[in-house]
Parts: C-alpha cells; sequence; structure tokens
C-alpha cells in the first residue's frame, strides 16, 4: 500500500514536471524578449583644447603632417601628433589643436596635446624656471663648472651635473633658480635637487620649493601634558 502511494506521488510529480495537468496546477510564465540599444558616446569637447594658441613674432613654426617644429630665441622643440588629433595654422597666425575622429581617447589627447604645443611657445620665446630654498645650518649652494655642489648635512657634498639646456644660478648661497626652455627637464631637474633633502615638519630643515607650504608638527617637547 504504501509502495503504491510513493509511485502515485512519484507518477503526479512527474507528469506535473512534465506539463500535464494531473491534479496539480502547473502556471506557464511568458517569457520577454529582453533587447540592448547602444547608445552612440557623445565627447564633449575639452574645455583647455579649444583654446588657440597665440604665436608671438619671434616665434618660428614648422608643420609637416603630424610632426611639428617650434623654434625659438631660447631653443628649438618638436613634437609629434597621434592620429586622433592635428593642429592647423590660423590666418591670425594662431595655432588651433582640433580632434581629428571623435572618440574618447581623441577628447583626452586633445586638451593634452594644446598644452604640449603651447608649453613649447612659451618655453622657446620666453621659458620656465623654478625657484629652490635651503634651510638649514650649514645648507648651501655653489657652482663649480657645469656641476652644482650641496652641502646639505651629509659626511660629503652632494655634486650634480647639470644637463644640457639648462641653467642655474645659485643667489647668496641658499637659494637656486633653474630655467630652461623644456618644462619638463626644468621641473624634474628641480625635483631631483628637493629630493636629496625633502624639508622635515618639525624645524622646517630641507630643501623645498620657494612657493611651497611645509605643514609643520609640533615635537613631543612641545606638547602641554
Amino acid at each position: 500500500m504504501t509502495s503504491s502511494i510513493i509511485s502515485l506521488q512519484t507518477s503526479n510529480l512527474r507528469s506535473a514536471f512534465l506539463g500535464e495537468k494531473n491534479g496539480i496546477c502547473v502556471s506557464s510564465i511568458p517569457i520577454t524578449r529582453v533587447s540592448l540599444v547602444r547608445k552612440a558616446i557623445e565627447c564633449k569637447e575639452s574645455r583647455i583644447g579649444k583654446q588657440p594658441i597665440t604665436v608671438p613674432s619671434n616665434v618660428t613654426i614648422t608643420m609637416e603632417g603630424q610632426d611639428i617644429k617650434v623654434k625659438g630665441p631660447l631653443g628649438e622643440m618638436a613634437l609629434t601628433y597621434p592620429r586622433e588629433v592635428k593642429v592647423d595654422r590660423e590666418e591670425s597666425g594662431a595655432l588651433r589643436v582640433r580632434k581629428s575622429v571623435e572618440t574618447r581617447r581623441a577628447n583626452q589627447m586633445h586638451g593634452l596635446f594644446r598644452t604640449l604645443t603651447d608649453n613649447m611657445v612659451v618655453g622657446v620665446s620666453k621659458g620656465f624656471e623654478k625657484r629652490l630654498q635651503l634651510i638649514g645650518v650649514g645648507y648651501r649652494a655653489t657652482l663649480e663648472g657645469k656641476d652644482l655642489v650641496l652641502s646639505l648635512g651629509f659626511s660629503h657634498p652632494v655634486r650634480m651635473a647639470i644637463p644640457d639646456g639648462i641653467q642655474v644660478k645659485v643667489e647668496e648661497n641658499t637659494r637656486i633658480v633653474v630655467s630652461g626652455y623644456d618644462k619638463s627637464d626644468v621641473g624634474q631637474f628641480a625635483a631631483t635637487i628637493r629630493k636629496w633633502r625633502p624639508p622635515e615638519p618639525y624645524k622646517g630643515k630641507g630643501v623645498k620649493y620657494a612657493d611651497e607650504v611645509v605643514r609643520r608638527k609640533e615635537g613631543k617637547a612641545g606638547k602641554k601634558k
């Protein structure tokens, strides 16, 4: 008797699974078709990239395809544009960087290469400079030929070779002026000088940029109990 009941229940469940209505109501759920709609990516024009680049009268621009050369009284620089952007010369003499295609990468390259081109024009005409200051007892800087010699509290002086295209001046033995027509080279050499002795937060000793603000910390002796 028990085996017959079990076989009957198994038969009913099997029939229900197969969609047959033997005492068990099987509901049918309609399946809806899901469709995906692709939207075109709208790339906004870069606020920096759309600005024109003013070319001074003492700067010569040479353009050949995706290559541009900028020559001025301080030096000469060259740059190769990617295929996503291009540069045009307007009737007024200004340069205009434009996008060749409408993609997200083109939008990124638009502002970047406009900034790089403007840095080239400003660099060969006016130049860039970084000012550093040495703070500490016995800290001083001197020029020996094409080397910059720093006394920063080590057992030996730090001697740094000045790269080509970079000019270094020392004022009052504690102030260093790094200048040149390549903005990246000027910033890199100034950062290398600062790296030898970054300013510490307790007494402020070290090498810092002239416009740098060092956040000071209070030592244990200065804290009130």
